[in-house]
């Protein structure tokens, strides 16, 4: 029978401030496999998402577009990326939920991050923080080392949280009665409710309703944080913008002076 208990974190403005797939997007802009546009279209979600959450549809979107860029890229482009990621995420990491994985280490649970983000950057980022483990998405890796663009396993979003959580669980004999899980949006409410102990942090709307009317306990801190977030998403949305403007400007002006020179 299981008597291990444990401490499950969403990563997404749950264990961090704002989005790691922008962070992700940003870093792999600079590596040359995400193009200016997308990003800059990533850029207008990741401020959507700051104002309102994600649907299920934007992130099915998302996924596709994800399989598509990263089709044939080599897992070692991917692997070196790793300190630039963590270098965007750590500042983003929220003490009072440090604080929380802290707490129930020395209550003696085991704490883990799930998230629908890639599984090697969850597990990194759980080592770098001290935590027992990550729960991510594994993406496929053909045998010539390059990404396939298609999933090996469970995406570990919505129900597919729960699947994982499960299978993690019956491997190191954790009881989810007992357990502990936290997210901020009610695409987790599978998560939340598969364990005996649900926490709402910063909620949206429709997850702050339900965790009043379940009398899950909610933490509230992100108020600050979320007024510059947005500021720092909107920025750099119409920086994005800007820089493009500028780029076809300049475009302009060459065609209009190689035509003088040609006349």
């Amino acid at each position: 029978m299981a008597d291990r208990t444990a401490a499950f974190f969403d990563l997404d403005k749950t264990l961090m401030a704002g989005s790691s797939g922008m962070v992700f997007a940003r870093v792999a802009h600079r590596h040359g496999l995400v193009a200016r546009g997308q990003l800059a279209r990533w850029g207008l979600d990741h401020f959507r998402y700051r104002l309102r959450g994600a649907t299920d549809e934007q992130t099915s979107s998302v996924v596709e577009v994800a399989k598509g860029t990263f089709a044939s890229v080599p897992e070692r482009e991917i692997v070196r990326m790793g300190p630039e990621l963590m270098a965007g995420i750590l500042p983003r990491i929220y003490p009072e939920m440090l604080d929380e994985v802290h707490r129930h280490q020395d209550e003696g649970r085991a704490t883990f991050i799930v998230s629908a983000a890639g599984n090697d950057l969850v597990a990194s980022l759980a080592r770098v923080l001290g935590m027992e483990g990550g729960i991510g998405t594994r993406w496929e890796i053909g045998p010539d080392g390059l990404y396939t663009g298609e999933m090996e396993g469970t995406f570990v979003y919505g129900e597919g949280k729960v699947e994982a959580m499960r299978h993690y669980a019956d491997e190191h004999e954790i009881d989810l009665d007992a357990s502990y899980a936290y997210s901020d949006s009610v695409s987790d409410l599978p998560m939340l409710r598969s364990v005996g102990n649900a926490v709402a942090v910063n909620p949206d709307q429709p997850l702050a309703e339900i965790a009043r009317a379940e009398g899950w306990r909610v933490m509230r801190f992100e108020r600050i944080g979320h007024k510059l977030a947005i500021g720092a998403a909107a920025a750099f949305a119409a920086a994005v913008g800007s820089s493009s403007r500028v780029i076809a400007a300049r475009r302009r002006e060459r065609n209009r002076l190689t035509r003088l020179r040609h006349r």
